[in-house]
């Protein structure tokens, strides 16, 4: 009797919360975009069913110490005073002290199905308990099990697997490959890009706030085709016509190949402008250069309108990268090519110890079973396009809010002072930031001025968790 009594009065108080934030949310739904009334109360967060386990483990300010003396000086953490994070369940973070989180930024775009999703847990845990390693040289049915399931999620003749540990690995063995199978050395990236932190993905990339001065190595970055900053606007061909230039007058007339992301992530959620990687893929192969895109952060239904990034702009590469998601934390990677082009790492050994582990085998084939049977695709353009409309209504309230962009759960924010200048508010994205982790709600910052909010969270994040973060933001912009 006493469990029914505790069970009523939760859902009791749980109603009462719904009921106060829905009467907060429709305050607004009637105010028109010149109106300049303020939020009189911070929102609540969404109810949720679930009571993190009591935490008795080290608390925040001994895990930094320890951190700072024994951890690499180069790591930074967000938040000025940071967040001991001890546990997670599905689009939520727990803290120290039990407090709950809604994390729109899902470990940066890792988290697909929700933390600690059970049937993920489930493949992993019963995988662990009969073998949790053995590498290829012997044979196991988890990793051709995964592989056949990934390939049959790819368009065309891309149906070669490889399996590695990471996005930098995946980009830096794509690589590779298109020098191999071309025959050349020069790779083209784009401006404002993120391919990795490795010696080799560090001349992919294009931003240099990540890059150290070291040999970039035959590696040119051509105009960012950006319909928000780029000098072209959205007109794709003018981007185009400027990977051609480089090619005629910047190499010998042959390339090994072209690689970007179709929205990049670390740049601050840019969508390519529409039509440009047709353009370019002709240009780049005409040059006897290899197409590949990086799905590290778009891949797996992210988007919602598309399972793949590069299915956007109506394209087929010949090599994807591919990391984060597959693996919903674990460290997981691939490469998916045509036959054709994996054949030429057949002329030497190319082995990776942990690619294809059992253990992160059976997980990633069970991410894709989750997102496949929980429909997280759909779910994602459903959540994603309430999600967007409602950021572009804020845009409507508050001018700081330059650009509003993305696709599905992909979302981008950027913060001007200005917007004809587009001068970026590198102060008051800092001031947003913090009081958005007092209200409850964790998201990214990217772009080279890390003025573009990035909204990325878990694949299961709800219509009610974005009204939530929608009126977090506009709470706090509203007390700037």
């Amino acid at each position: 009797m006493a469990f029914l009594q505790r069970q009523v009065l939760k859902r009791t108080v749980e109603e009462a919360k719904r009921a106060k934030r829905l009467i907060y949310r429709s305050s607004f739904s009637t105010v028109s975009s010149a109106s300049s009334s303020v939020p009189d109360a911070p929102p609540l967060l969404p109810p949720f069913g679930y009571e993190p386990r009591p935490y008795t483990g080290p608390l925040a300010d001994q895990v930094l110490e320890k951190r700072k003396r024994f951890l690499g000086p180069s790591l930074f953490y967000y938040y000025q005073k940071p967040l001991n994070i001890v546990e997670g369940k599905m689009q939520y973070l727990f803290d120290e002290s039990g407090r709950r989180y809604l994390d729109a930024f899902a470990g940066i775009v890792t988290v697909s199905c929700g933390h600690c999703h059970p049937d993920v847990l489930d493949a992993i845990m019963e995988q662990s308990k009969l073998l949790q390693h053995a590498t290829t040289i012997y044979l196991h049915h988890a990793i051709a099990d995964f592989a056949e399931a990934l390939a049959s999620k790819m368009p065309g003749n891309l149906k070669v697997v490889y399996f590695v540990n990471s996005g930098t690995e995946a980009n830096e063995l794509a690589m590779l490959m298109a020098r191999l199978y071309s025959g050349n050395l020069g790779m083209i990236a784009l401006r404002n890009a993120y391919h990795g932190g490795s010696a080799g993905t560090i001349g992919l990339t294009a931003l240099n706030t990540w890059k150290y001065s070291i040999p970039q190595g035959e590696i040119h970055h051509v105009v960012n085709p950006d319909p928000y900053h780029g000098i072209f606007g959205s007109d794709a061909s003018r981007y185009a016509k400027d990977v051609q230039d480089h090619i005629d007058f910047g190499t010998s007339g042959k390339v090994a190949g072209f690689v970007a992301e179709t929205i990049q992530g670390v740049g601050g959620a840019v969508e390519l402008a529409p039509g440009y990687l047709k353009q370019v893929y002709d240009i780049v192969r005409k040059a006897g250069g290899v197409c590949i895109a990086d799905e590290v952060q778009t891949g797996f239904g992210r988007t919602g309108s598309h399972y793949w990034g590069f299915e956007t702009q109506g394209v087929i590469p010949d090599i994807v990268t591919m990391a984060k998601g597959i693996g919903n934390g674990l460290p997981l990677g691939a490469v998916v090519t045509t036959p054709e082009i994996a054949n030429v790492m057949a002329q030497k050994i190319q082995f990776n110890t942990f690619g294809g582990n059992p253990v992160c085998s059976a997980g990633g084939h069970a991410v894709l079973r989750v997102l496949d049977k929980e429909k997280r695709q759909a779910h994602s353009a459903d959540v994603g396009s309430h999600l967007l409309g409602r950021l572009r209504a804020l845009q409507e309230r508050h001018d700081i809010i330059g650009d509003v962009r993305g696709r599905g759960l992909m979302v981008g924010i950027e913060l001007v002072t200005d917007r004809k200048e587009k001068t970026p508010a590198k102060a008051e994205t800092a001031l947003l930031f913090e009081k958005l982790r007092e209200l409850g709600v964790l998201v990214g910052k990217g772009g080279l001025n890390g003025n573009v909010f990035r909204i990325k969270p878990p694949m299961c994040f709800t219509k009610d968790d974005a009204d939530f973060l929608v009126d977090a933001l506009d709470y706090a912009m509203s007390k700037l």
